[in-house]
């Protein structure tokens, strides 16, 4: 069955069509990660976004158990060049597209996702929809067009409860931004003993738990748009040690006085190089973000950089001068050396405090 994608330039890409039916409007991005779509169709950080794969081959190893970043996805479409519907591989346990199906997020395949890659690097991440292929192609532009860009997507993801993932070692309490579940395994594995608070919890909230550290998540959306956050990172830095990724880490940039404004395209994929400023080794990383820190914001700051984006120049990680606070832009892998540094920031704190 035919389905559309239409971008708000007007511009129409017919193709076919594969999960489910529920068209919303979205922000249409495009990732250049070769493997991972179940992660990023259930990265929180996606939420209000349509995903478009630049890599051609999708759903060829399909769905598992395992790979998910959240339980309840909040992508809202997904768009590919050529669509698998009989995966291979001995993990997989249902195909991509009944994944979808059952998820009610729809998707399209069959449309040249390098021109459309090409537009949106040339003018910028657009909105778009999805639709029928019947459907009015006027009135879905000037819908486009009408329709402002959602600003409460952190709250739609964020853990509406406290809960806890009990270990053996030191307090962290989580702020959830819409943190992913390997970053809460990852955290896990240092042996910490975390708390999950949702993004409007109080300083005092947080600081009832007595936590050695916070870890400030990844999330959705554009952080200054989460004003009372910003105050609640700016009480936490001066009591506590604070580790922030992705939206956490912006938070810290945002709350010690610099500025974040958004990028035209945006990092989105796992092969995005960084060079860490202090020894100039290059690293490949795994990002997801819209918004980037303003360079030149810092110079004003107790802020120093500590990674920098090797093509675009971007800030990607920053460290506090005077607070125990630092951050990144990308998402640490399994063993990074930075959740390292986090604890070892916090063992540091106790032995001051001794």
């Amino acid at each position: 069955m035919e389905r559309l994608l239409v971008l708000e330039d007007g511009s129409v890409y017919r193709g076919r069509s594969f999960g489910g039916d529920n068209f919303r409007i979205g922000e249409l991005v495009f990732n250049t990660s070769m493997t991972g779509y179940q992660e990023i169709l259930t990265d929180n950080a996606y939420c209000g976004q349509i995903v478009m794969m630049t890599y051609p081959l999708i759903g060829n190893y399909g769905i598992n158990r395992d790979d998910y970043e959240s339980i309840d996805p909040a992508t809202f479409g997904l768009v590919v060049k050529d669509y698998c519907e009989q995966p291979s591989n001995w993990r997989s346990q249902e195909s991509l597209g009944d994944f979808l199906k059952r998820e009610d997020i729809p998707g399209i395949y069959g449309v040249d996702t390098r021109a459309i890659t090409r537009k949106l690097r040339d003018k910028g991440n657009m909105k778009a929809t999805l639709c029928n292929a019947d459907a009015d192609i006027e009135k879905v532009v000037e819908e486009l067009k009408n329709t402002e860009l959602m600003k409460n997507q952190v709250s739609l993801v964020s853990a509406k409860k406290v809960y806890p993932m009990p270990n053996r070692g030191k307090k962290v309490v989580v702020v959830d931004f819409g943190v992913t579940m390997s970053t809460l395994r990852d955290l896990s594995k240092c042996g910490l003993d975390m708390i999950v608070v949702g993004h409007d919890a109080s300083v005092e909230t947080i600081m009832s738990f007595h936590p050695d550290g916070v870890c400030l998540s990844s999330g959705p959306g554009n952080p200054c748009d989460l004003t009372s956050q910003i105050e609640v990172v700016k009480e936490l830095m001066k009591q506590t040690v604070v580790f922030g990724i992705g939206l956490g880490y912006q938070l810290i940039a945002l709350a010690s006085g610099a500025t974040v404004s958004k990028m035209g395209f945006g990092h989105h994929g796992s092969n995005i190089p960084v060079t860490e400023v202090a020894t100039n080794k290059v690293k490949i990383t795994h990002q997801n973000h819209g918004y980037a820190v303003d360079v030149d914001s810092l110079e004003n700051t107790s802020l120093e950089m500590t990674y920098q984006a090797l093509n675009d120049k971007s800030c990607e990680g920053i460290e506090h001068k005077e607070y125990p606070a630092f951050g990144i832009q990308f998402y640490p892998q399994t063993g990074d050396a930075l959740y390292g540094k986090f604890v070892e920031m916090i063992e540091k704190g106790d032995r001051n405090n001794a």
